[in-house]
C-alpha cells in the first residue's frame, strides 16, 4: 500500500462537470494529474483549446498539467490516488474494463450516487469487489456545485476516510482560495448523505413545479434532514451531527440552488413532463433518479424495523410508478410536520 502521502500521483476518472471542477481544484496545487476521458475527441479538443467544451467551458487549463488518456487502465496504473467521478449509471461498465491490480491504490469516491445494479455505495463496491480496506477508500462530498467552482465562488467540501491522514492529504490537494475543506471519519454516512440529498432535491423540484411555495419548501427540507438521519442511522450507526455541512449543508444547496440538476429534473416533472421527456431535456445526469429506486429498495430490505421515509416513497411513486405528482404530494403533505 502507498506509504508516502506527500507526493502521490493523482488520477481522475470521468470527464463531466464535477470531474472538470475537481481537475480545476487539483491543478491549483499539483504539477500534473492523470485524467481518464473516454472520448478521444474531448481529449483532442482540450489539448487544442484548453477547456472542456461540454462541461464548465469557462474553466481554462494549462494542458501541461494534464496527462489525459482514453485508457482507463493506463490512468489507474499511473496513479497512486484515484478520484472516481463517473455518473453511477455508467460506473460499473467503466470499472469492468479494469485489469490492473488495485491492491496498493487509494480510491476517493466523488460520484454522489449509488450503483443501481446492486444498491451498493461506490465505496462498498470497491471494498467488496476489489477487496480494498476501508482505510484505502474515501469520499469527497459537498456542499458544492461544480458551476460555482468554475466561477471561483467560495465553496466547502468534506473529505471522509477511515484513515484521517488520507482524508487530510486529499483535502490539502483540493483546498485553495475559493475551496475550504474539512475532514471526517464517517465514510458511510457522508456517502449516503450525498446520495439522499439528490432524492430530496427532486422532491423540492416537484413541489416547486406543482406551485408549492417557500413555506412548504421549508417544511419539506426540515423533514428531509430528519428522514436522512433515520435512513443513515439504520444503515450505519455511529456518532455524527446531521446538521454538519456534509449532511444538512449539502441537502440545502441541492434542494434550493438554481444549479441543482436534480431540482431542475423534479421541477419539470411537477410541471407535467414525463420522466423520459424530462431526461431528454437535460444535458447532464440527475443522479437522484437512480438513487430513488436504490434507496427505496434498501429501505424495504429492513422489514418491519425500516426507517420511515415518506419523502423517498413519494418520489419513488412519481418517477418509477408514474403516479400523478399532484395527488402523491397532496398525500405527502399530511405526513410532514
Amino acid at each position: 500500500m502507498l506509504q508516502n502521502l506527500l507526493n502521490p500521483k493523482i488520477g481522475i476518472i470521468g470527464s463531466g462537470s464535477w470531474a472538470t471542477a475537481l481537475a480545476k481544484m487539483l491543478c491549483e496545487n499539483v504539477d500534473s494529474i492523470n485524467w481518464y476521458i473516454r472520448n478521444t475527441e474531448t481529449i483532442d479538443y482540450i489539448k487544442k483549446n484548453n477547456h472542456n467544451k461540454d462541461y464548465l467551458s469557462s474553466v481554462t487549463f494549462n494542458t501541461d498539467q494534464l496527462n489525459m488518456s482514453d485508457d482507463i487502465n493506463a490512468v489507474f496504473n499511473q496513479s497512486d490516488v484515484l478520484i472516481i467521478a463517473i455518473p453511477s449509471a455508467f460506473l460499473k461498465s467503466a470499472l469492468d474494463q479494469i485489469t490492473v491490480p488495485l491492491d496498493d491504490k487509494i480510491i476517493f469516491n466523488a460520484v454522489k450516487g449509488i450503483m443501481p445494479e446492486n444498491q451498493k455505495l461506490v465505496g462498498e463496491y470497491f471494498h467488496d469487489n476489489y477487496h480494498l480496506d476501508f482505510e484505502q477508500i474515501g469520499v469527497i462530498t459537498g456542499p458544492c456545485h461544480a458551476e460555482e467552482v468554475a466561477l471561483e465562488r467560495l465553496s466547502y467540501l468534506t473529505v471522509a476516510c477511515a484513515d484521517l491522514e488520507k482524508a487530510k492529504m486529499m483535502s490539502d490537494y483540493l483546498s485553495c482560495d475559493y475551496i475550504k475543506c474539512s475532514t471526517s471519519k464517517d465514510i458511510i454516512g457522508t456517502e449516503y448523505a450525498a446520495v439522499l440529498k439528490n432524492i430530496y432535491a427532486i422532491a423540492a423540484g416537484i413541489a416547486h413545479g406543482l406551485g408549492y411555495g417557500d413555506n412548504f419548501q421549508s417544511v419539506l427540507m426540515s423533514n428531509a434532514i430528519r428522514e436522512m438521519k433515520r435512513f443513515i442511522k439504520k444503515r450505519y450507526k455511529m456518532k455524527r451531527n446531521i446538521n454538519d455541512s456534509a449532511y444538512l449543508g449539502d441537502l440545502l444547496v441541492t434542494g434550493y440552488s438554481n444549479f441543482s440538476r436534480n431540482r431542475y429534473f423534479g421541477n419539470m416533472i411537477g410541471k407535467g413532463y414525463t420522466v423520459k421527456s424530462a431526461m431528454m431535456e437535460m444535458t447532464m445526469i440527475a443522479e437522484g433518479y437512480y438513487a430513488t429506486e436504490s434507496a427505496y429498495l434498501l429501505s424495504k430490505q429492513d422489514g418491519k424495523k425500516k426507517a420511515k421515509t415518506p419523502i423517498i416513497n413519494a418520489v419513488y411513486k412519481v418517477v418509477y410508478k408514474h403516479k400523478n405528482p399532484k395527488s402523491v404530494f397532496e398525500k405527502l403533505t399530511y405526513k410532514l410536520n
